[in-house]
């Protein structure tokens, strides 16, 4: 079973995935969908089947103190179009400081200025996940996969 993971954005979706065991999470690509919530969740639905993940994981941008913001509701907009098309389980994830982790991650190694744009949300989706991913090896047995 593999775990897609989603970083919603209002123009490129990053998007990364587990590997079949569920430890260590890789980026696939960077999708450009227009804007249009209704296409990008086709986009994704389709890569989620591609990759026979079972499981969909988005990352929800949360302000600092832990309440949300008009940014979180443009992803829960996303995330209703996505349960509308695809029959994945949904989880949704905490991305609060990942964009940032994606940025010193690609300063660290060095990746020119012209790619940085269509790697930031790729390399933001694998942060979302392997923190994910973590979570979920490190849980007790009765605790939920969400942080809701």
């Amino acid at each position: 079973m593999r775990i897609l993971c989603v970083d919603y954005g209002d123009k490129r979706i990053g998007l990364a995935v587990s590997d079949p065991f569920g430890w260590t999470a890789g980026g696939v690509r960077t999708l450009e969908h227009g804007g249009s919530i209704t296409k990008a969740a086709e986009m994704v639905r389709d890569i989620a089947k591609a990759l026979d993940a079972s499981e969909i994981v988005i990352g929800v941008p949360r302000n600092m103190n832990g309440t949300y913001g008009p940014r979180a509701q443009i992803t829960e907009n996303f995330i209703e179009s996505l349960k509308a098309v695809s029959n994945a389980k949904i989880v949704r994830w905490d991305e609060r400081l990942t964009t940032a982790a994606a940025k010193k991650t690609m300063h660290e190694l060095g990746t020119k200025t012209a790619k940085k744009k269509n790697m930031v949300d790729q390399i933001a989706a694998v942060h979302i996940l392997q923190g994910y991913l973590d979570n979920i090896r490190n849980r007790k047995p009765d605790e939920e996969n969400t942080q809701e």
